[in-house]
Order: structure tokens, then C-alpha cells, then sequence
């Protein structure tokens, strides 16, 4: 069944004036992000008896606890204050306080008395400032809270719950009469179109307004400008609290689109018929064009079929939280069209309207959602305010030409209740989709221009079942195939069997990904080891998958960046590593693989542009060249290498390196036009190096991986003793028992180390450890760690696949002695008993070699079975 829809979209801009230019327009946007107090208030003992310290806004108060070894973050009050210093002149204007947002449950007070709260942490407010005193002393109080609460989504989320006035704060400064829709946080005006085609468009001008001065006739005009300013079109009608304009009608119109992403303006001017005076202005950016989504075709856009490609997108930044500056969050939006992707699933929450802003600009097509994730509750208030911030959401979005869909759960039925308890779990899923089908009713009728959407994690037939395919317009699915499960091969099937159960829905995959730990790299890449290789090989399969079927209307990689998930251990913990950027916007070669494929610009780029630093045990090293173009050859230090054609956008050669600095030099081309990028490795050749004294030898124990710690140096996985060589004896690699994900290793948090790779892989039952190594003095360090046991933070928080094992570990009773070269260096090391789970320990001892036996490390068993995690050798000159 295909379904289409005309409809056009716009956003609001608003004039902003510094100090310096106030009163020049009806209306004053000051921001006012300075010079605030801040305050905590952990036992909830009210503003007046804290201890402030001086912030800036936006402000989170877990931009570091987020990021600790000590499970949890702070979740609860927070208080800020400022004083205002208002203009003599505004005393005959109307004062609002203009909130970009604050997580999540927040109060207002005006010289000591409260003005105003709102309840959900995404979406912005405004509050009317009233009887203030313009003395310098009118002072705003501002109470946050971000603790649980039971009656506010998102109840529970694979992402850190940032508390804090993070976004803008602003004061608008206007008339007595004006244009708002002071519930919703809005100006007020709200711009669709009708019967948009390359021929015509009509647009359709409604509104709000707030007259304290109670005039009987305002007359409203709307002009339309091109680009140019140019004028094109103009109505104006005389109302007194709403309005509707009649419909502009524009012939002949640019439409707006990824490629050429047009924008005309709507200039609203509220003026007094009396005095012909302008009471308020608001100029509104305009984009004309229409979409459909079909169940067959997928997704077109002005009649053009158009794959959606992009990713998801989290708000927060390394070191920053939450509280991220405008050009930062920009930025983002910059970098995915860089990409070549042309939408953005602005995920799980509303986000600031400068995203918005920026997508509208550049091109991008997006959609929006409330953050109802993984469950909810069964209450009157939960659903009232559910439906409340989709209210919000849609008004405050309704102007933005980028938004396609409206969406309002993500996988609500994976932490599921009542789980033991068959009747009790139908009523459940009973009242889940009740609340989705009020939240479906809710949006089609605010605005029947958009799509809704919904997106379900991999269990189809949960969601049939429960009857939540049949609400939404369009069906989104976060499937992870190869990665929380299965083989990634399987996706591109899974695809085809979801269509053929419901081949009326239009489909979206609104979520794929594997994490990539940018430190971490494979020569044989294995699900789970957050390997590069493993991340490129992933996303290759799936890209492949989604533009062979034009019945998938478009993807969104998870994530377009890193992003903090504080209940989240792994290789890096409380960070989910998912995204094509790092936390701090650094591109992995997921990206540049991205980019290969979709950049419609000639590109070329070598490979683990941040592998930049190598080690291993032969000089040759195989290198990946990512490009759009036909072919390439690569020149290493001078020497040239074969040309190769690029297959699904990659081409790879093994190649010599010598050590120390190697140049790089990769040639492409396109219709035999030359594009060149460049690149420089330094090459360690180990265990040679060691033994000149210029690095240490770094070896991960029942790794397969290699792993750069924070000091820059290289972590090679180890390998059996081989004679005039270097390898354990014995043992074999760790591996948690009954799961479905992990080869080899645990994703346990390390505590007391921010390099937990060295720590999370190791040999048990280990005999010894030896290194042919000529005479001189050696610094020997080993690394441990029981990864036996429930420590901090054990096991992942989502199973999207429900492959993964519970249950309680008890960590065995493991005594060593471990003996260097026959001497007894460590007696009876129980880990577990003596350090805990998960906990680093290392041990560091010198040792000096005067025959040819080398270094030999033996461990006794006195009771269970040895382990080494990691083992350093230096050279002491």
C-alpha cells in the first residue's frame, strides 16, 4: 500500500541583538549563558544554604563522574542562580526566560518566589518573568533534577541521563502584544505548504498571540522572499488571539533538497491597524518539497527515489557531557554531510534546534523522537507527560523543512516486565500499545504533513505480536546481526524475511553497528574484540545489504559518534564505541568508509589514519585504501605497488616497512584523473626492538589483538614459545563460559586503569613465560586481574539477541607462586581474595641475564590454576 504525503516544512529563526543593540526590532533575543552559581544539593537541604561555585552555561554536573571506575553518577538536585541586569526601558516590555532545555525535572524562582517548572529534560520552555524589581537584584533560582523518576521517560536507556541546565538560556524581550505560544515554548507562528510540485506550492501561515492589552483587531502580514530577498508572494488577514493567513501561492518554485537545499523566508509582522505600528516580527526559513514513503519503492523525495542514508546521533562530547557549545553541535551535522549522508535520526530525544538549524541549511532530512525507551509505565501521569513532550517536540520542530518523521518509542519491549508472570505481561504489552497508539493519534492529528515512526529491536515477532507494527506509518528496526548475535551475513535475509511478514509497512533500519575501539586493531577480526578490522568488515556487509533492496527506504548507522553510556564496561568503559566518530569527533575508518561510498565528491583516503604508530614481529604489514574512485596504487617509501581496482569501496596490499618513519603515498583515479593522499607510519619492528634498548616488549596475554595504551605504546598478542624466540607455555586463552558473543576475553570494567584492554584478556592455567633474550639487565613487569567473579559492571546492559548469559560467577580459589629463573619473585598470589574481581594488579622486578637461558618466568599452582592477564620486558641500559 503506498502512501504519500504533500507537505511542506520551515523553521524559525530568531533575530538575536547583543546588549548593545537593544529596542532596534519589536522583539530582543539576549543570551545570557554568563556568570552563573552553581550549587549541588545531594540531601535536598534547599538553595539558600549550598556552597556555589561560578559556571557558565550550558552546564553539566556529570561531564566527569560519567567517566570514573565507581559505578553510578550523580542523580539528583542541582541549583543555579543569576542575577539580572535588566534595561530601564523594558519596564513597559513583556520578560521571558527562554530555556534550550534542562534535564529533566526543573523549577523557576523570581526573587525568591516560584514563576514556573517543566517536566522532561529535552525539549525547551519559556517562562513569563513577572513583578520584577529592575534594581540589579531581580534574581533568578533555578532547581534542576535529574534523579529517577518513575512518572518521566526515558526510565532506563543505553545512555548516560546528563543532569544540568545544558543547553542556551536566553531573555526575549517583547511588547505587550506579541506573537508565543507561551505553553510549548514556541514564537508562536507555524508554516506548512499544501500541493507543493515543481509548478506551485501553497503556503499556509497559522499562529498565536499573546495580548495583554486586550485590542480587538491586530492585523498580521506574512511576505514571502526568495534568496535573493527578492519578494514572491504575501497575505495578511486581522485576528485577535489565533490565526490563520490565506494561502500564499508560489509559482514556479526551487524545491528544497539534500542537493540543493533552497530556503525562501516568511517575514510575520504583528501590526496595530491604529498606528500602522509593528508590534513583533519573526522571521521563519521556508523549504518547499514533498515526500512518500512506499512498501516497495522505498523513499522518494520531489518524485525521485532517494535511499535515506546516515546515522543516529547522541548530543554529548568527550570531557563536555552533555553541555556542549553551538559550533560543536553544528559541527556534527557538517561532518555527516561531509559524509555523503543526507539523513540524521536525531536519537532518543529531541535535541537543540541548532541541529535542526544546520540540517535544514545543509540538506539533511531527519526525524525526531521522545525519549520513550525499553519500557514504561503503567500510570496516568507517564502517559500525560509522554504525550506532553510530543507536543512539545512537534510545535518546537514543526518550522523545520528537515524533519520527515515524528517518531515516539525505541525497542520499548527490551527490558521487559513482568517477564514471569504470562497474565500480568499481556496487560503490560496491552498498555504499551495503548500509549503508542494515543501518542500515533496525537501526532497524525497535530500534524498530518509528517510521518510517524517507530523503532523495534530485533525481536519481530514480540513486536507483531503485541501489535505495535501495525500503529506506526513507517516501521524502523535496529538490527545487529554479527554483532550482539548471529553472523553479519545473516542481515541482509533477516531483511527479506521482515518485508515478506509485512510487506505493507514501509521500512527503515534505524539502527546497525559494531564497536570499534579506535586502539584496538586484528589481522583476524572476530565479533566482539572492538577491532577496526572487524568494524569495516561489518559495516561493508551491511552497506551492501541496504542498497541491494529498494524496499529498505534508508539506514542510520549507530551512531555517528561515540557517546557516554555510563552503565557500560568493555574495552572502554561507560562508553558505547558504536560510532563512525570517536567521542571527541575523531573519524575511525568506518567513517572514511562512509564516505567512499556516499560522498559524491572524488575521494581517496589510507587507511587507520589514526594507526599511525605500528608494531610487530615482521616488517610486512598490509595497508587499506578507502575510496570512490576506480583504481589506485600505493607507493611505500618510494617503491610502487601494483594498481588495484577498488572493491565495495576498498582496496588493500601488503607491503614492506622498514623501521622508523615510512612515507606513505596512495595515487587514485577516476576517468584517469589523479587524486593523492598521504600518510606516515612508525614502524617498530619487535622483539629487536626491545633489545637495543629503544622500546619496551608488550604482550597481551590470550589476545588476538593488538592494543595502544594511552602512553602510546604497542600491545602485541601473545604466541606459544617457539626455541630462540619468545611465547608462553601452556595454558589456554580466557573465555566467559556459556556466551554467545565473546571468542576470547571479558568486557568487565578494570578498576584502576583507564587501559582495561591489557587487563580483559589472559592465559589460564598458564606454566611459564620465556623470552631467548642475550645477556644484560631487563625490567620485567606482569600485569593481572581476576576475571573470574562479579566485579563492577560484569555484563553489557542490553541483549538485543538474547544470546547472552546471566547468572552469578563466583570467582575460583586461584594461589600461584610465580618464580623468575628459578628464584620465587611472587608467593602465593590470590587475586580474588587479596584485590577483588576486576581489579588491576602489576608486578615489577629487574632481573639480569648473564648466560644464554634467557628470561624464564615459571608459575606453580597451589591451589586452582595460574593466570597472566599481560607481560612488559624492558632493556635497561
Amino acid at each position: 500500500m503506498k502512501t504519500k504525503l504533500i507537505f511542506l516544512l520551515s523553521f524559525s529563526f530568531i533575530q538575536v541583538f547583543s546588549q548593545q543593540k537593544i529596542n532596534v526590532t519589536p522583539r530582543t533575543v539576549i543570551n545570557i549563558n554568563q556568570n552563573w552559581s552553581f550549587a549541588k544539593d545531594p540531601k535536598a537541604q534547599g538553595y539558600a544554604s549550598l556552597k556555589y561555585t561560578s559556571v557558565n552555561i550550558p552546564n553539566t554536573w556529570n561531564a566527569f563522574d560519567v567517566l570514573d571506575d565507581v559505578p553510578g553518577y550523580y542523580r539528583g538536585i542541582g541549583y543555579y542562580k543569576k542575577k539580572l541586569k535588566l534595561q530601564p526601558t523594558w519596564k513597559t516590555k513583556k520578560i521571558y526566560l527562554d530555556f534550550g532545555g534542562a534535564n529533566q525535572e526543573t523549577e523557576i524562582y523570581l526573587n525568591g518566589k516560584k514563576i514556573g517548572n517543566h517536566i522532561g529534560g529535552y525539549t525547551g520552555f519559556t517562562i513569563a518573568l513577572k513583578d520584577l524589581k529592575f534594581n540589579d537584584n531581580d534574581e533568578i533560582i533555578v532547581k534542576v533534577d535529574n534523579s529517577h523518576n518513575e512518572s518521566i521517560a526515558p526510565l532506563s536507556g543505553d545512555f548516560t541521563f546528563f543532569g544540568g541546565l545544558y543547553r542556551n538560556v536566553s531573555l526575549v524581550i517583547v511588547n505587550d502584544t506579541h506573537f508565543a505560544e507561551e505553553q510549548y515554548g514556541t514564537n508562536g507562528i507555524y508554516i506548512h505548504a499544501e500541493n507543493v510540485n515543481e509548478q506551485n506550492a501553497a503556503i499556509q501561515v497559522k499562529g498565536n498571540i499573546v495580548d495583554y492589552t486586550m485590542r480587538r483587531q491586530l492585523k498580521i502580514v506574512t511576505t514571502i522572499t526568495d534568496a535573493t530577498a527578492r519578494k514572491v508572494g504575501e497575505s495578511s488577514t486581522i485576528a485577535t488571539h489565533t490565526f490563520q493567513l490565506p494561502k500564499i501561492e508560489i509559482k514556479n518554485p526551487i524545491l528544497w533538497s539534500p542537493e540543493r537545499p533552497y530556503l525562501y523566508q516568511a517575514i510575520t509582522k504583528l501590526i496595530d491597524p491604529a498606528t500602522n505600528k509593528v508590534l513583533d516580527q519573526i522571521k521563519t526559513n521556508v523549504g518547499l518539497r514533498y515526500f512518500s514513503f512506499d512498501a516497495e519503492k522505498g523513499f522518494s523525495l520531489n518524485g525521485k527515489p532517494t535511499k535515506l542514508i546516515g546515522a543516529s546521533r547522541h548530543q554529548d562530547f568527550a570531557k563536555m557531557g552533555n553541555a556542549v557549545p553551538t559550533a560543536l553541535q553544528v559541527k556534527d551535522v557538517e561532518m555527516l554531510k561531509e559524509m555523503g549522508g543526507n539523513f540524521l535520526r536525531v536519537a532518543h530525544y529531541p535535541q537543540d534546534q541548532a541541529i535542526l538549524d544546520a540540517c535544514d541549511r545543509l540538506g539533511i532530512l531527519a526525524s525526531v523522537e521522545i525519549p520513550v525507551v525499553n519500557e514504561i509505565t503503567e500510570s496516568e501521569a507517564f502517559y500525560n507527560n509522554c504525550k506532553a513532550m510530543q507536543v512539545e517536540m512537534i510545535k518546537q520542530g514543526y518550522n523545520h523543512p528537515s524533519i520527515i518523521m515524528w517518531a515516539y518509542m525505541n525497542e520499548v519491549l527490551l527490558k521487559m516486565r513482568y517477564g514471569n508472570d504470562p497474565e500480568r505481561k499481556k496487560k503490560y504489552l496491552k498498555n504499551i500499545e495503548n500509549l503508542a497508539q494515543q501518542l500515533e493519534n496525537l501526532t497524525r492529528k497535530l500534524d498530518p504533513s509528517r510521518y510517524t515512526l517507530m523503532s523495534n529491536h530485533g525481536d519481530v515477532n514480540g513486536y507483531t505480536n503485541a501489535g505495535l507494527t501495525k500503529i506506526p506509518m513507517v516501521v524502523g528496526w535496529n538490527l545487529y546481526q554479527g554483532w550482539y548475535g548471529g553472523k553479519s551475513e545473516d542481515f541482509g535475509p533477516n531483511l527479506d524475511k521482515i518485508h515478506a511478514g509485512m510487506p505493507e509497512k514501509p521500512l527503515m533500519v534505524t539502527e546497525y553497528g559494531a564497536d570499534v575501539d579506535p586502539r584496538i586493531h586484528a589481522e583476524l577480526p572476530v565479533r566482539f574484540d572492538k577491532s577496526l578490522e572487524y568494524g569495516m568488515d561489518y559495516h561493508q556487509i551491511y552497506i551492501k545489504a541496504i542498497m541491494q533492496r529498494p524496499f529498505i527506504a534508508g539506514a542510520a548507522a549507530w551512531n555517528l559518534s561515540d557517546f557516554s553510556s555510563e552503565t557500560r564496561s568493555e574495552t572502554m568503559p561507560g562508553i558505547n564505541n558504536k560510532g563512525l566518530l570517536t567521542l571527541d569527533r575523531k573519524p575511525k575508518n568506518t567513517y572514511f568508509l562512509y564516505k567512499a561510498n556516499f560522498s559524491p565528491k572524488p575521494y581517496i583516503k589510507i587507511g587507520d589514519g589514526s594507526w599511525t604508530l605500528r608494531s610487530g614481529a615482521k616488517t610486512t604489514q598490509n595497508l587499506t585504501v578507502i575510496s570512490n574512485l576506480d583504481s589506485a596504487i600505493l607507493m611505500v617509501n618510494g617503491k610502487t605497488y601494483e594498481r588495484k581496482a577498488f572493491t565495495e569501496a576498498v582496496a588493500s596490499w601488503d607491503v614492506d616497512l622498514k623501521l622508523g618513519k615510512n612515507m606513505i603515498i596512495a595515487k587514485g583515479y577516476k576517468n584517469e584523473k589523479l587524486y593523492t593522499d598521504q600518510s606516515t607510519i612508525d614502524f617498530v619492528l619487535q622483539p629487536q626492538a626491545f633489545l637495543n634498548g629503544s622500546h619496551s616488549f608488550n604482550i597481551l596475554m590470550g589476545s588476538q589483538r593488538q592494543f595502544i595504551d594511552n602512553q602510546q605504546q604497542i600491545w602485541l598478542p601473545s604466541k606459544a614459545y617457539e626455541p630462540n624466540t619468545w611465547g608462553h607455555l601452556g595454558g589456554e586463552a580466557f573465555k566467559i563460559k556459556n556466551s554467545g558473543r565473546m571468542a576470547y576475553g571479558s568486557d568487565k570494567n578494570i578498576i584502576g586503569t583507564q587501559n582495561d584492554p591489557i587487563y580483559q584478556t589472559q592465559q589460564v592455567g598458564i606454566e611459564g613465560y620465556q623470552f631467548s633474550v642475550p645477556k644484560g639487565k631487563y625490567e620485567i613487569t606482569l600485569h593481572f586481574a581476576e576475571l573470574m567473579g562479579n566485579g563492577i559492571q560484569t555484563n553489557l546492559p542490553y541483549n538485543l539477541d538474547s544470546l547472552i548469559a546471566g547468572g552469578k560467577e563466583v570467582p575460583p580459589q586461584r594461589i600461584f607462586d610465580v618464580y623468575l629463573n628459578g628464584r620465587l619473585v611472587i608467593k602465593a598470589l590470590n587475586l580474588a581474595a587479596k584485590y577483588g574481581v576486576a581489579q588491576k594488579v602489576e608486578r615489577k622486578f629487574e632481573y639480569m641475564v648473564t648466560d644464554d637461558k634467557g628470561i624464564q618466568l615459571s608459575f606453580k599452582s597451589i591451589e586452582g590454576k595460574p593466570v597472566l592477564n599481560a607481560i612488559q620486558v624492558r632493556k635497561v641500559n
